[in-house]
């Protein structure tokens, strides 16, 4: 483990590590409760963040007092880095979808017992689906 992702780790909540070079945290950019961002190192020490309820890494990283710059390492500008393909592991993925998955279960058992749904309701059941598709689009699938 770098420095830089010391640094980061240090700064966030409900830190837990997932597999190698991985981790998911509360974001703090937002309201969190249950961790919703994936931190990822790579081999060649760059960092990676996603926000699975739609925060950018800029109000992720203003939120912990770092640029993103801190994010990659120092390195000669003749060296460039491949692009990551999926940048996070299928089991993060999936992980978040299927906490999602159960706010969309509560939600529809609620519905078929007839009770209403308050404004509250609604707008959880928005952002559950929000975080499933992004967290298809982290994992790399699309609707296209």
């Amino acid at each position: 483990m770098s420095a830089a992702i010391d640094n980061l780790l240090a700064r966030l909540g409900k830190v837990k590590r997932t597999g190698a070079g991985t981790w998911t945290a509360c974001c703090p950019a937002h309201d969190d409760r249950g961790p919703s961002l994936a931190v990822r190192e790579l081999d060649d020490g760059r960092i990676l963040l996603h926000c699975f309820s739609g925060c950018t890494v800029h109000e992720v990283l203003a939120a912990v007092d770092l640029d993103i710059s801190d994010l990659f390492p120092a390195r000669a500008l003749d060296h460039p880095a491949k692009p990551e393909r999926r940048p996070f592991p299928a089991a993060d993925c999936l992980r978040a979808v299927g906490f999602e998955a159960l706010v969309v279960c509560s939600a529809a058992v609620a519905l078929l017992a007839g009770e209403p749904f308050s404004e509250i309701d609604r707008e959880r059941l928005i952002l559950a689906a929000s975080r499933i598709q992004a967290a298809l689009t982290a994992g790399g699938l699309s609707y296209e």
